[in-house]
Protein backbone atom coordinates (compact mmCIF):
# COMPACT_ATOMS: atom_id res chain seq x y z
CA UNK A 1 0.00 0.00 0.00
CA UNK A 2 1.06 3.15 -1.39
CA UNK A 3 2.33 6.07 1.43
CA UNK A 4 -0.11 8.58 0.20
CA UNK A 5 -2.95 5.84 0.15
CA UNK A 6 -2.15 5.29 4.21
CA UNK A 7 -2.30 8.74 5.05
CA UNK A 8 -5.52 9.08 2.95
CA UNK A 9 -6.95 6.45 5.37
CA UNK A 10 -5.48 7.77 8.32
CA UNK A 11 -7.01 10.81 7.73
CA UNK A 12 -10.49 9.45 6.71
CA UNK A 13 -10.31 7.34 10.54
CA UNK A 14 -9.38 10.31 11.84
CA UNK A 15 -12.30 12.41 10.40
CA UNK A 16 -14.28 9.81 11.20
CA UNK A 17 -13.69 9.49 14.93
CA UNK A 18 -14.16 13.61 14.61
CA UNK A 19 -17.91 13.40 13.55
CA UNK A 20 -18.42 10.91 15.88
CA UNK A 21 -17.60 12.83 18.83
CA UNK A 22 -19.33 15.47 17.49
CA UNK A 23 -22.93 13.02 16.81
CA UNK A 24 -22.17 11.90 19.91
CA UNK A 25 -22.18 14.95 21.96
CA UNK A 26 -18.46 13.87 23.50
CA UNK A 27 -17.17 16.81 21.63
CA UNK A 28 -14.94 18.41 24.71
CA UNK A 29 -11.89 16.72 24.40
CA UNK A 30 -11.81 17.34 20.14
CA UNK A 31 -12.88 20.94 21.14
CA UNK A 32 -9.48 21.67 22.76
CA UNK A 33 -8.00 21.62 19.68
CA UNK A 34 -10.26 24.51 18.59
CA UNK A 35 -9.58 27.54 20.25
CA UNK A 36 -13.27 28.87 20.24
CA UNK A 37 -16.48 28.93 21.81
CA UNK A 38 -18.90 26.17 21.14
CA UNK A 39 -22.54 27.93 21.68
CA UNK A 40 -25.31 25.97 20.25
CA UNK A 41 -26.92 23.09 21.83
CA UNK A 42 -25.54 19.89 20.30
CA UNK A 43 -27.39 18.52 17.26
CA UNK A 44 -26.72 15.89 14.51
CA UNK A 45 -24.48 16.23 11.60
CA UNK A 46 -26.59 17.35 8.77
CA UNK A 47 -26.52 14.79 5.63
CA UNK A 48 -23.27 14.13 4.09
CA UNK A 49 -24.67 14.35 0.33
CA UNK A 50 -26.24 16.99 -1.61
CA UNK A 51 -26.92 20.66 0.36
CA UNK A 52 -28.75 21.76 3.16
CA UNK A 53 -32.68 21.69 1.34
CA UNK A 54 -34.58 22.76 4.56
CA UNK A 55 -32.36 25.88 4.84
CA UNK A 56 -33.05 26.95 1.43
CA UNK A 57 -37.10 26.01 1.24
CA UNK A 58 -37.00 28.15 4.28
CA UNK A 59 -34.90 31.14 2.39
CA UNK A 60 -37.36 30.30 -0.76
CA UNK A 61 -40.83 30.64 1.51
CA UNK A 62 -39.49 34.26 3.22
CA UNK A 63 -38.71 35.53 -0.05
CA UNK A 64 -42.01 34.14 -1.57
CA UNK A 65 -43.96 35.54 1.50
CA UNK A 66 -42.40 38.65 1.65
CA UNK A 67 -42.94 39.45 -2.10
CA UNK A 68 -46.84 38.84 -1.62
CA UNK A 69 -47.26 40.98 1.13
CA UNK A 70 -44.49 43.49 -0.24
CA UNK A 71 -47.48 43.89 -3.19
CA UNK A 72 -50.20 43.98 -0.62
CA UNK A 73 -48.96 46.69 1.79
CA UNK A 74 -48.01 48.97 -1.51
CA UNK A 75 -50.46 48.73 -3.88
CA UNK A 76 -52.03 52.00 -2.53
CA UNK A 77 -49.11 54.19 -2.72
CA UNK A 78 -49.89 55.74 -6.02
CA UNK A 79 -52.91 57.05 -4.20
CA UNK A 80 -50.19 59.52 -2.62
CA UNK A 81 -48.60 62.08 -4.38
CA UNK A 82 -45.29 61.47 -3.42
CA UNK A 83 -46.27 58.14 -5.48
CA UNK A 84 -48.30 59.09 -8.09
CA UNK A 85 -46.23 58.75 -10.83
CA UNK A 86 -45.69 54.87 -9.95
CA UNK A 87 -48.43 52.28 -11.23
CA UNK A 88 -49.97 49.79 -8.48
CA UNK A 89 -47.42 46.96 -9.55
CA UNK A 90 -44.38 48.88 -8.86
CA UNK A 91 -42.96 48.01 -6.22
CA UNK A 92 -44.04 44.69 -6.49
CA UNK A 93 -41.99 44.20 -10.02
CA UNK A 94 -39.40 46.16 -8.26
CA UNK A 95 -38.59 43.63 -5.48
CA UNK A 96 -39.53 40.78 -7.93
CA UNK A 97 -36.40 41.68 -10.04
CA UNK A 98 -34.23 42.42 -7.01
CA UNK A 99 -34.82 38.78 -5.10
CA UNK A 100 -34.00 37.79 -9.50
CA UNK A 101 -30.80 39.54 -8.80
CA UNK A 102 -30.31 37.81 -5.64
CA UNK A 103 -31.07 34.26 -6.99
CA UNK A 104 -28.59 34.91 -9.51
CA UNK A 105 -25.86 36.50 -6.85
CA UNK A 106 -26.55 33.70 -4.74
CA UNK A 107 -25.76 30.95 -7.63
CA UNK A 108 -22.27 32.92 -8.24
CA UNK A 109 -21.62 33.48 -4.47
CA UNK A 110 -22.12 29.79 -3.65
CA UNK A 111 -19.66 28.25 -6.32
CA UNK A 112 -16.47 30.36 -4.76
CA UNK A 113 -14.45 28.57 -2.44
CA UNK A 114 -14.37 29.58 1.16
CA UNK A 115 -10.01 30.29 0.52
CA UNK A 116 -11.54 33.27 -1.94
CA UNK A 117 -13.69 34.17 0.50
CA UNK A 118 -10.87 34.45 3.52
CA UNK A 119 -8.14 35.85 1.18
CA UNK A 120 -10.35 38.68 -0.46
CA UNK A 121 -12.22 39.18 3.12
CA UNK A 122 -9.88 42.29 4.06
CA UNK A 123 -9.82 44.10 0.53
CA UNK A 124 -14.17 43.83 0.75
CA UNK A 125 -13.77 45.40 4.42
CA UNK A 126 -11.58 48.14 2.37
CA UNK A 127 -14.61 48.61 -0.52
CA UNK A 128 -17.22 48.55 1.91
CA UNK A 129 -15.45 51.58 3.93
CA UNK A 130 -14.61 53.36 0.60
CA UNK A 131 -18.72 52.75 -0.52
CA UNK A 132 -19.53 54.48 2.79
CA UNK A 133 -17.25 57.42 2.56
CA UNK A 134 -18.40 57.81 -1.56
CA UNK A 135 -21.88 58.13 -0.38
CA UNK A 136 -21.70 60.81 1.60
CA UNK A 137 -20.44 62.77 -1.01
CA UNK A 138 -23.21 65.28 -2.20
CA UNK A 139 -22.91 64.68 -5.76
CA UNK A 140 -23.09 60.96 -5.68
CA UNK A 141 -26.01 60.99 -3.43
CA UNK A 142 -29.45 62.41 -2.89
CA UNK A 143 -30.28 63.06 0.80
CA UNK A 144 -33.80 61.15 1.26
CA UNK A 145 -35.83 61.95 4.61
CA UNK A 146 -32.81 63.76 5.87
CA UNK A 147 -30.16 60.84 4.99
CA UNK A 148 -28.07 59.77 2.71
CA UNK A 149 -27.99 55.92 2.55
CA UNK A 150 -27.90 55.16 -1.09
CA UNK A 151 -25.74 55.19 -4.52
CA UNK A 152 -27.89 55.45 -7.62
CA UNK A 153 -27.06 53.17 -10.10
CA UNK A 154 -29.88 53.02 -12.33
CA UNK A 155 -31.41 49.41 -11.75
CA UNK A 156 -31.54 50.17 -7.81
CA UNK A 157 -30.42 52.27 -5.31
CA UNK A 158 -27.33 50.65 -4.13
CA UNK A 159 -26.80 50.78 0.31
CA UNK A 160 -23.33 50.64 1.08
CA UNK A 161 -24.24 49.37 4.76
CA UNK A 162 -25.64 46.39 3.73
CA UNK A 163 -22.46 45.32 2.18
CA UNK A 164 -20.55 46.50 5.18
CA UNK A 165 -22.71 43.92 7.15
CA UNK A 166 -21.67 40.95 4.81
CA UNK A 167 -17.83 42.83 4.65
CA UNK A 168 -17.83 42.94 8.97
CA UNK A 169 -18.28 39.23 8.88
CA UNK A 170 -15.78 38.11 6.61
CA UNK A 171 -13.33 40.59 7.79
CA UNK A 172 -13.64 39.62 11.63
CA UNK A 173 -13.78 36.27 11.04
CA UNK A 174 -10.39 36.27 8.96
CA UNK A 175 -9.21 38.49 11.49
CA UNK A 176 -9.89 35.98 14.38
CA UNK A 177 -7.84 33.25 12.68
CA UNK A 178 -4.76 35.70 12.05
CA UNK A 179 -4.96 37.30 15.72
CA UNK A 180 -5.85 33.37 17.33
CA UNK A 181 -2.48 32.97 19.01
CA UNK A 182 -2.93 36.78 20.68
CA UNK A 183 -6.63 36.56 21.32
CA UNK A 184 -6.25 37.01 25.35
CA UNK A 185 -4.14 40.23 24.46
CA UNK A 186 -5.93 43.61 24.55
CA UNK A 187 -3.89 46.16 22.11
CA UNK A 188 -2.84 43.11 19.86
CA UNK A 189 -6.50 41.40 19.38
CA UNK A 190 -9.42 43.45 20.70
CA UNK A 191 -8.29 47.16 19.92
CA UNK A 192 -7.85 47.26 15.96
CA UNK A 193 -11.02 45.30 15.46
CA UNK A 194 -12.21 47.60 17.53
CA UNK A 195 -10.89 50.72 15.80
CA UNK A 196 -12.12 49.46 12.68
CA UNK A 197 -15.69 48.75 13.92
CA UNK A 198 -15.50 52.15 15.06
CA UNK A 199 -14.58 53.44 11.85
CA UNK A 200 -17.56 52.19 9.97
CA UNK A 201 -19.31 53.71 12.95
CA UNK A 202 -18.31 57.55 12.60
CA UNK A 203 -19.38 56.73 8.39
CA UNK A 204 -22.63 55.28 9.68
CA UNK A 205 -23.88 57.93 12.11
CA UNK A 206 -22.69 60.77 9.04
CA UNK A 207 -25.60 59.29 7.30
CA UNK A 208 -26.71 58.53 9.57
CA UNK A 209 -27.59 55.36 10.21
CA UNK A 210 -27.67 54.28 13.49
CA UNK A 211 -29.84 51.31 12.95
CA UNK A 212 -27.00 49.53 10.47
CA UNK A 213 -24.32 50.52 12.97
CA UNK A 214 -26.19 48.65 15.88
CA UNK A 215 -26.06 45.50 13.57
CA UNK A 216 -22.71 45.96 12.45
CA UNK A 217 -21.08 46.22 15.90
CA UNK A 218 -23.62 42.74 16.86
CA UNK A 219 -21.74 41.01 14.20
CA UNK A 220 -18.25 41.98 15.48
CA UNK A 221 -19.24 41.73 19.07
CA UNK A 222 -20.29 38.48 18.55
CA UNK A 223 -17.56 36.89 16.27
CA UNK A 224 -15.06 38.35 18.96
CA UNK A 225 -16.84 36.39 21.50
CA UNK A 226 -17.40 32.96 19.50
CA UNK A 227 -13.87 33.23 18.66
CA UNK A 228 -12.68 33.10 21.80
CA UNK A 229 -11.59 37.07 23.21
CA UNK A 230 -11.25 37.03 26.91
CA UNK A 231 -14.80 37.18 28.81
CA UNK A 232 -13.79 40.27 30.47
CA UNK A 233 -12.62 42.49 27.32
CA UNK A 234 -15.64 41.33 25.36
CA UNK A 235 -17.92 42.75 28.61
CA UNK A 236 -15.85 45.61 28.78
CA UNK A 237 -16.09 46.72 25.12
CA UNK A 238 -19.77 45.78 25.38
CA UNK A 239 -20.07 48.04 28.52
CA UNK A 240 -18.44 51.12 26.22
CA UNK A 241 -20.67 50.41 23.33
CA UNK A 242 -23.29 50.52 25.76
CA UNK A 243 -22.10 53.82 27.47
CA UNK A 244 -21.23 55.07 23.78
CA UNK A 245 -25.11 54.53 22.65
CA UNK A 246 -26.94 56.02 25.88
CA UNK A 247 -24.21 59.17 25.01
CA UNK A 248 -25.51 59.54 22.20
CA UNK A 249 -29.26 59.76 23.02
CA UNK A 250 -29.05 61.47 26.11
CA UNK A 251 -26.93 64.36 23.98
CA UNK A 252 -29.00 64.25 20.92
CA UNK A 253 -32.33 65.86 21.52
CA UNK A 254 -34.68 63.89 18.55
CA UNK A 255 -33.33 60.62 19.66
CA UNK A 256 -34.44 61.44 23.55
CA UNK A 257 -37.11 61.96 21.90
CA UNK A 258 -37.85 58.99 20.04
CA UNK A 259 -36.84 57.04 23.34
CA UNK A 260 -39.65 59.22 25.60
CA UNK A 261 -42.44 58.40 22.96
CA UNK A 262 -41.32 54.86 22.62
CA UNK A 263 -41.87 54.79 26.40
CA UNK A 264 -45.01 56.18 25.65
CA UNK A 265 -46.54 55.75 22.09
CA UNK A 266 -50.37 56.35 23.75
CA UNK A 267 -49.68 60.20 25.03
CA UNK A 268 -51.22 62.50 22.80
CA UNK A 269 -47.68 64.96 22.82
CA UNK A 270 -46.19 61.96 20.76
CA UNK A 271 -49.29 59.77 19.53
CA UNK A 272 -48.84 62.28 16.43
CA UNK A 273 -45.05 63.21 16.38
CA UNK A 274 -42.35 60.49 17.36
CA UNK A 275 -44.76 57.73 18.44
CA UNK A 276 -46.74 57.72 14.84
CA UNK A 277 -45.54 55.20 13.59
CA UNK A 278 -45.38 52.77 16.46
CA UNK A 279 -48.76 53.80 17.49
CA UNK A 280 -50.57 52.37 14.18
CA UNK A 281 -47.97 49.60 13.92
CA UNK A 282 -50.45 48.77 17.28
CA UNK A 283 -53.26 49.26 15.82
CA UNK A 284 -52.35 47.05 13.29
CA UNK A 285 -51.30 44.03 15.04
CA UNK A 286 -54.81 44.95 17.39
CA UNK A 287 -57.10 44.51 14.21
CA UNK A 288 -55.29 41.37 13.44
CA UNK A 289 -56.59 39.21 15.96
CA UNK A 290 -55.68 35.78 15.74
CA UNK A 291 -56.39 34.45 12.35
CA UNK A 292 -55.97 38.24 10.77
CA UNK A 293 -58.31 40.44 8.64
CA UNK A 294 -57.53 38.32 5.64
CA UNK A 295 -54.75 38.77 2.60
CA UNK A 296 -55.37 42.30 0.80
CA UNK A 297 -57.43 44.24 3.80
CA UNK A 298 -55.10 45.71 5.60
CA UNK A 299 -56.70 49.14 6.83
CA UNK A 300 -53.31 50.40 8.23
CA UNK A 301 -51.73 50.42 4.86
CA UNK A 302 -53.75 52.86 3.83
CA UNK A 303 -51.64 55.81 4.01
CA UNK A 304 -51.92 55.64 7.97
CA UNK A 305 -48.44 53.36 8.42
CA UNK A 306 -45.63 54.66 7.26
CA UNK A 307 -43.18 52.30 4.88
CA UNK A 308 -45.63 49.67 5.70
CA UNK A 309 -43.81 47.79 2.54
CA UNK A 310 -39.96 47.99 4.43
CA UNK A 311 -39.72 49.05 7.87
CA UNK A 312 -43.32 48.01 9.30
CA UNK A 313 -43.80 44.95 6.88
CA UNK A 314 -44.60 42.44 10.16
CA UNK A 315 -47.16 44.84 11.59
CA UNK A 316 -48.92 44.32 7.79
CA UNK A 317 -48.91 40.83 8.32
CA UNK A 318 -49.88 41.02 11.67
CA UNK A 319 -53.34 43.16 10.73
CA UNK A 320 -53.80 40.70 7.25
CA UNK A 321 -52.76 37.24 8.54
CA UNK A 322 -53.30 37.78 12.04
CA UNK A 323 -51.19 36.56 15.42
CA UNK A 324 -50.87 32.86 13.34
CA UNK A 325 -48.66 34.75 10.66
CA UNK A 326 -46.98 36.36 12.92
CA UNK A 327 -46.31 33.57 14.69
CA UNK A 328 -44.92 31.37 11.57
CA UNK A 329 -42.60 34.49 10.72
CA UNK A 330 -41.00 34.35 13.64
CA UNK A 331 -40.54 30.59 13.87
CA UNK A 332 -39.40 30.67 10.76
CA UNK A 333 -36.45 33.20 11.24
CA UNK A 334 -35.89 31.21 14.41
CA UNK A 335 -35.04 28.34 13.14
CA UNK A 336 -33.13 29.54 9.84
CA UNK A 337 -30.83 31.48 12.29
CA UNK A 338 -30.50 27.95 14.60
CA UNK A 339 -30.10 26.15 11.54
CA UNK A 340 -26.93 28.42 10.11
CA UNK A 341 -25.61 28.31 13.80
CA UNK A 342 -25.64 24.45 13.55
CA UNK A 343 -23.59 24.49 10.06
CA UNK A 344 -21.18 27.27 11.92
CA UNK A 345 -20.59 25.11 14.48
CA UNK A 346 -20.24 21.74 12.12
CA UNK A 347 -17.50 24.11 10.37
CA UNK A 348 -15.43 24.60 13.98
CA UNK A 349 -15.71 20.74 14.33
CA UNK A 350 -14.21 20.31 11.51
CA UNK A 351 -11.22 22.70 12.61
CA UNK A 352 -12.68 25.43 9.70
CA UNK A 353 -12.57 28.18 12.05
CA UNK A 354 -13.13 30.71 9.50
CA UNK A 355 -15.75 29.36 7.57
CA UNK A 356 -17.41 28.39 10.99
CA UNK A 357 -17.18 31.55 12.31
CA UNK A 358 -18.65 33.70 9.06
CA UNK A 359 -21.63 31.36 9.38
CA UNK A 360 -22.07 32.32 12.53
CA UNK A 361 -21.72 36.22 12.24
CA UNK A 362 -24.06 36.09 9.48
CA UNK A 363 -26.76 33.84 11.69
CA UNK A 364 -25.89 36.92 13.46
CA UNK A 365 -26.63 39.31 11.18
CA UNK A 366 -29.88 37.40 10.12
CA UNK A 367 -31.43 36.37 13.13
CA UNK A 368 -30.41 39.58 15.13
CA UNK A 369 -31.67 42.39 12.66
CA UNK A 370 -35.08 40.38 12.70
CA UNK A 371 -35.35 40.27 16.33
CA UNK A 372 -34.94 44.01 15.81
CA UNK A 373 -36.95 44.68 13.29
CA UNK A 374 -40.01 42.62 15.29
CA UNK A 375 -39.27 44.52 18.34
CA UNK A 376 -39.99 47.75 16.82
CA UNK A 377 -42.83 46.68 15.18
CA UNK A 378 -44.21 45.28 18.24
CA UNK A 379 -43.11 48.35 20.79
CA UNK A 380 -40.63 46.21 22.43
CA UNK A 381 -37.75 48.27 21.25
CA UNK A 382 -37.74 51.66 20.14
CA UNK A 383 -38.08 52.87 16.13
CA UNK A 384 -35.53 52.05 14.36
CA UNK A 385 -34.92 52.15 10.53
CA UNK A 386 -33.92 48.13 10.41
CA UNK A 387 -35.96 46.19 7.13
CA UNK A 388 -37.06 42.79 7.47
CA UNK A 389 -34.30 40.58 6.48
CA UNK A 390 -35.62 38.55 3.21
CA UNK A 391 -39.09 40.02 3.51
CA UNK A 392 -39.19 43.89 3.17
CA UNK A 393 -38.93 46.24 0.07
CA UNK A 394 -35.32 47.09 -0.64
CA UNK A 395 -32.97 45.62 -3.56
CA UNK A 396 -29.58 46.27 -1.35
CA UNK A 397 -30.70 44.46 1.30
CA UNK A 398 -32.55 41.26 -0.19
CA UNK A 399 -29.12 41.23 -2.85
CA UNK A 400 -27.13 40.87 0.34
CA UNK A 401 -29.12 38.75 2.14
CA UNK A 402 -29.21 36.51 -0.44
CA UNK A 403 -25.34 36.48 -1.24
CA UNK A 404 -24.82 36.00 2.66
CA UNK A 405 -26.92 32.87 2.84
CA UNK A 406 -25.52 31.48 0.35
CA UNK A 407 -22.16 31.66 1.07
CA UNK A 408 -23.80 29.73 4.43
CA UNK A 409 -24.78 27.45 1.52
CA UNK A 410 -21.11 26.84 0.58
CA UNK A 411 -19.93 26.41 3.99
CA UNK A 412 -22.30 23.86 4.68
CA UNK A 413 -21.42 22.26 1.01
CA UNK A 414 -17.87 22.12 1.96
CA UNK A 415 -18.40 20.66 5.44
CA UNK A 416 -20.44 17.60 3.23
CA UNK A 417 -17.54 17.20 1.14
CA UNK A 418 -15.16 16.92 4.19
CA UNK A 419 -17.58 14.37 5.40
CA UNK A 420 -17.30 12.32 2.55
CA UNK A 421 -13.85 11.97 3.09
CA UNK A 422 -12.62 14.35 0.33
CA UNK A 423 -11.18 18.20 0.28
CA UNK A 424 -13.03 21.10 0.52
Amino acid sequence: MSEARTARLSARVALRERLAAFKGGRFGRARKDVPVRDWVSTGQPARVQGFDQPLTWVVVALLALGLVMVYSASIALPDNPRFARYSQNYFLVRHALSIAMGFVAALIAVQVPMRVWEKYAPWLFVASLLLLVVVLLPFVSKPINGARRWIPLGVLNFQPSELAKLAIALYAANYMVRKMEVKEHFFRAVLPMAVAVGLVGVLLLAEPDMGAFIVIAMIAMGILFLGGVNGRMFFLITAVLVGAFVTMIAFSDWRRERIFAYLNPWDEKYTLGKAYQLSHSLIAFGRGEFFGQGLGSSVEKLHYLPEAHTDFLLAVIGEELGFVGVAAVIFAFFWLARRVFHIGRQAIALDRVFSGLVAQGIGIWIGGQALINMGVNLGVLPTKGLTLPLMSYGGSAVLLNCIALAVVLRVDIENRQLMRGGRA
